[in-house]
């Protein structure tokens, strides 16, 4: 993206949202302060104020468009390489901006191009940490914290902007990885998602004996988790042991996750007498399903984590302090809590190259016509003990595979003849 782009659609953004403020933050990349400053640019060209945050968070964003009704604009690539950058959208009160809620219509405008008006909109530098500190700490229940030994792997990215703060206002004590932000990520990608990413977290927690890791993406609106062992806890677990804990406090509600999350979520939502919804992925699908249903918590098998009273948006954040939470009050370590909601074996996304997506997906789905089939997202197969998710990527030649099944010969199996039928295709 260059500088014209961005002021093209700071302009657009403005004009589609008609609102006479926006919040914008940015990331710490080589390239967010020329965008950041060409889009706010693009803002006031329409006569719209800007609360200009500064490098912040993704969720502080969120939390500065919920708490002040404002809509909100973060710089940022999130979880790719250095050279990469691009803009999360939000309306006023952090609701989701997709391509199904006015993505497409602000890009028409964006390249249409829009005329400056005659006066134009102010930038006012505001520093929104210390609310936001605040308001996360709102939602959980500090004074039941115990001196827990947590380990935070910030990639260099934007969660060493605030993790300090919040470790300053609780009893866990921070050993910190990476924390000074820096846009280049010397020490590893910020894509926790990659086990190759969390090396040199799990070092650190096996070395130091702590109870608890976390790894931060760029942008920090995901976290990724390890337990004392130093064993990555996938996200379908986090979202189990998340799920429990608000169930715990609201008996009856509605849990959302997506449709490649474990079987294991929606069986522990409905065994403690809650209501699962099954969602596509992507936080503008979750968005709007928690704000139809009333659902307190939702959560994806990437490390996106959303909640009601953080106006339904994700923070990486807020997930580390709801599990330290769980980890509190349970008294046990992670390692053995997360035995009662991790009943099945998984093969984690698989990516694979191919040049036809439709046509691998349909060899796929003919193949195994004799299972049961849906595509609300891609291609689901399932049968009683398994199944299977295949999803083309949006941005590149790329099929994303998840398997669950009761042991890993199975999901290996699985994995295997799925593999086969798009090699064909490729």
């Amino acid at each position: 993206m260059t500088p014209v782009a961005a002021g093209a659609i700071g302009a657009a953004f403005a004009s589609f949202v008609g609102a006479p403020s926006v919040a914008v933050g940015r990331d710490c990349r080589v390239s967010s302060p020329a965008l950041s400053e060409a889009f706010m640019s693009g803002i006031t060209s329409q006569g719209v104020d800007v609360i200009d945050l500064g490098e912040v968070a993704t969720d502080t964003v969120y939390y500065v468009s919920g708490a002040r009704s404002l809509p909100g604009a973060m710089i940022t690539a999130s979880h790719n390489p250095p050279a990469y950058n691009g803009i999360k959208l939000c309306r006023a009160g952090a609701g989701p901006i997709g391509v199904e809620s006015g993505l497409i219509e602000i890009r028409q405008m964006a390249e249409e191009g829009l005329e400056a008006v005659a006066v134009s909109g102010s930038v006012t530098r505001w520093d929104p940490v210390p609310g936001y500190v605040d308001h996360l700490l709102s939602i959980v229940e500090p004074g039941s914290f115990t001196p827990l030994r947590v380990g935070v792997d910030g990639a260099n990215g934007m969660a060493g902007v605030v993790v300090e703060d919040v470790f300053d206002r609780i009893s866990p004590a921070l050993t910190g990885l990476y924390l000074e932000p820096d846009g280049t990520f010397p020490n590893h990608p910020a894509d926790p998602i990659d086990p190759a990413n969390l090396v040199d977290l799990i070092a650190l927690v096996q070395r130091d004996g702590l109870d608890l890791g976390v790894a931060f993406d760029g942008d920090a609106d995901r976290a990724f988790f390890v337990d004392d062992l130093g064993k990555p806890v996938p996200g379908s677990t986090t979202t189990a042991l998340v799920a429990r804990w608000f169930l715990s406090r609201h008996p009856g509600a509605s849990i959302v996750h997506n449709l490649i999350t474990s079987r294991a979520v929606p069986e522990v939502v409905t065994a403690l007498g809650g209501h699962p919804i099954r969602t596509r992925v992507g936080h503008s699908y979750i968005k709007q399903v928690m704000a139809e249903t009333g659902a307190v918590f939702g959560g994806e098998h990437s490390g996106h984590y959303y909640f009601a009273d953080n106006y339904r948006a994700d923070s990486g954040m807020l997930a580390m302090l709801v599990l330290i939470q769980v980890i509190s009050e349970d008294g046990r370590a992670l390692s053995q809590i997360r035995q009662e909601v991790e009943p099945y074996a998984s093969s984690g996304e698989i990516n694979m190259t191919v040049d036809d997506q439709v046509a691998a997906v349909e060899a796929v789905a003919d193949h195994y016509s004799g299972a049961t089939i849906d595509r609300l997202d891609g291609l689901t197969v399932s049968w009683d003990d398994r199944w299977f998710n295949l999803r083309p990527s949006n941005t590149e030649p790329l099929l994303r595979l998840n398997v669950e099944a009761p042991d890993i010969e199975g999901v290996e199996e699985l994995v295997a003849g799925v593999r086969d039928l798009v090699k064909g295709r490729s």
